[in-house]
């Protein structure tokens, strides 16, 4: 069976949005499958828009370019109006609903998973964390990388300064999966 998804994973800056996209392509990379990333600023790092686009395959990869995409991982409002439209039918949306309101999601159309990143993460401790609860989230809903796989991968995106929060991010990746599977979609 052939594997391909594409993902376009858009919030604020500073909340994590391209770590995540860092996570996952290097997930894709150790499991032996073919990636593109790629990140777009808006006008202002932390607190202007941020967003990128990953690519996940078994075979050549044509185009980084994702004009609708199969997979999205909204954290915020403004990123569900501007996304949610341009996305496939049936495609899968990892939804904030920590600063997203669940209604908001167009369920007739997509297969939108609701997880509350920012609570989930206050509960782990940092709400630094919800990029991770969203990645491990995105891994359990779409299938496309194991959740295992990217934990695995944390040492690779985080700096060895902050060494030591690897294995709460691991914690927030497994959460994000397991509020996934309790849960299913909206």
């Amino acid at each position: 069976m052939s594997i391909y998804n594409d993902v376009v994973i858009a919030g604020f800056g500073g909340q994590g949005v391209m770590l995540i996209g860092n996570l996952l392509a290097y997930s894709a990379m150790e499991a032996g499958l073919n990636v593109t990333y790629m990140p777009v600023y808006g006008p202002e790092m932390r607190g202007g828009t941020a967003n990128c686009a990953v690519v996940i395959s078994d075979d050549d990869i044509g185009s980084p370019i994702i004009h609708s995409p199969l997979s999205l991982i909204i954290m915020n409002r403004p990123s569900l109006d501007k996304f949610q439209p341009r996305m496939q039918d049936n495609g899968i949306m990892i939804l904030n609903t920590s600063l997203v309101d669940a209604d908001l999601a167009d369920t007739g159309r997509v297969r939108a998973f609701g997880v509350p990143c920012n609570d989930i993460a206050d509960q782990l401790g940092n709400t630094r964390m919800a990029n991770m609860v969203a990645a491990g989230a995105y891994a359990k809903a779409t299938g496309v990388l194991e959740v295992e796989q990217i934990q695995d991968c944390l040492e690779k995106v985080i700096s060895p300064h902050y060494a030591h929060l690897i294995p709460k991010n691991s914690q927030a990746i497994a959460a994000g999966a397991a509020h996934v599977a309790d849960h299913g979609t909206l």
